[in-house]
């Protein structure tokens, strides 16, 4: 992956939650959670059970921790970051994240599976991924759910429409190609980059149709 950048306009650590489930995409969940914890921002992860087997497929990783997850990560960024990232059981549905007490600017289901987004939709906070996305949204604060399964039948479709009527943003990893990407890591960073966006982070990565060349 590029390097991250750093965070230009030197704004206040702020707070994340970030959601993995069992839909293909862990590029994309690996690269935000590095870029939000360079940047300064304290992340809360929680990762569903699928979610666990996606990240050991797609990058493998077998444990949910720093050292696992960001294993390119210079050790002197490591120690810095590592106070900043704090990773939840999912099936502690007793943990901070699940309670709309716990403070926070915004949740990132990234990847989200279409089991994920239902769960979401219905209400059915049977695990802490599904509730912390619950109490995100009971609480009125930023939801992205970043739905990547395709194509998409009507339970999705009606699902997606009930996630927006309650305040959630769909965001599907459809990344734009107008800037003429050469690497996988550019199509990962276009997603990325439209994330943070919605999360209201400050972030260098070339991704609007002013940076094309």
């Amino acid at each position: 992956m590029p390097d991250a950048p750093t965070n230009q306009n030197n704004s206040a650590p702020r707070r994340f939650v970030v959601g993995i489930s069992g839909a293909s995409g862990a590029a994309y969940s690996l690269r935000l959670l590095e870029l939000l914890l360079t940047m300064g921002h304290e992340v809360h992860l929680v990762v569903s059970e699928y979610g666990k087997r996606l990240l050991f497929d797609e990058a493998g990783i077998k444990r949910i921790e720093l050292d696992d997850l960001l294993p390119k990560m210079d050790e002197r960024t490591k120690e810095a970051c590592r106070p900043r990232l704090v990773c939840h059981p999912n099936k502690d549905v007793g943990a901070v994240i699940a309670s709309g007490s716990f403070l926070h600017d915004g949740m990132a289901v990234i990847p989200c599976s279409s089991t994920s987004l239902g769960a979401i939709a219905t209400g059915s906070g049977s695990n802490l991924l599904t509730r912390a996305a619950m109490v995100t949204l009971k609480e009125r604060r930023p939801l992205i759910v970043c739905h990547r399964e395709t194509p998409l039948n009507l339970i999705d479709i009606e699902n997606m429409r009930t996630l927006a009527l309650a305040g959630a943003c769909v965001c599907p990893t459809n990344p734009g190609f107008y800037l003429n990407p050469t690497t996988i890591e550019e199509v990962v960073d276009f997603m990325v980059g439209k994330v943070l966006d919605l999360l209201k982070v400050e972030h260098g990565l070339k991704t609007r149709w002013e940076d094309r060349v």
